[in-house]
């Protein structure tokens, strides 16, 4: 096995927080152009020594970013940067922040407002029978388990705008979803139908103006929700 010429050994990880800091540490690795993507991680015992980390943190971390889509795993291969791991940089910046759930609310917000108007403008009618059959999902839901539902509703009204750039940004913020949504103790299923109605009412009678307030005032339940949660 060729000798790595990176070194992690000035700062090893502390406790606090240290599946992240691991995350950041390889991130790293492509920031300072010591690896590209498509490169193969040195091993798993490898990677722990040179981070002075338990294996569990250490699969913890490359979990994580394999939820990103910033590396791949292959089964008795290892580890490797995605090739297209250029094309995601929010992704890795997300994997940077990921224990910043404000943050991450706050540029989904961003992101789905504007998302939102363009939406009343493009959105097909095939796209509006999903988007209902999502809300007639979460009403049928038990146990309010409709987190998946929920979740392609948002999905569809990003897909809908047809924007590339767009849709990395928003396909990165979506992998957040359970995370965010498991930091929700009680639901109230009659809410979130009542948002989500009010948003696809706006979307078919092709309201943009409408469809930032009702989009707004959903994903500000959400956040104070979430925020309440977090205190």
């Amino acid at each position: 096995m060729a000798n790595h010429q990176f070194d992690f050994s000035e700062n090893k990880v502390s406790r606090k927080t240290l599946a992240q800091q691991v995350e950041e540490k390889i991130i790293d690795l492509l920031i300072t152009n010591k690896m590209k993507p498509g490169d193969k991680l040195p091993p798993e015992l490898e990677l722990v020594d040179m981070l002075g980390v338990s294996r569990p943190v250490m699969r913890e971390a490359i979990s994580s970013l394999e939820s990103l889509g910033i590396v791949k795993r292959k089964t008795r291969d290892g580890t490797y940067f995605t090739e297209k791991i250029s094309s995601k940089p929010f992704s890795a910046m997300l994997s940077l922040m990921s224990g910043n759930i404000e943050a991450i609310i706050e540029a989904r917000m961003t992101l789905e407002l504007g998302l939102v108007t363009f939406a009343a403008e493009k959105m097909s009618e095939n796209e509006l029978d999903q988007l209902q059959a999502t809300i007639q999902a979460i009403e049928e839901s038990k146990d309010d388990n409709y987190g998946e539902h929920d979740l392609k509703f948002h999905q569809i009204i990003a897909q809908s705008v047809a924007n590339p750039i767009l849709q990395g940004m928003m396909d990165s913020l979506h992998l957040t979803h359970a995370k965010v949504n498991t930091r929700i103790k009680f639901r109230e299923k009659e809410k979130t139908v009542e948002h989500h109605l009010a948003i696809y009412d706006a979307l078919k009678n092709r309201d943009s103006v409408r469809a930032y307030q009702e989009m707004y005032n959903h994903l500000t339940f959400v956040r104070e929700k979430v925020l309440q949660t977090e205190e």
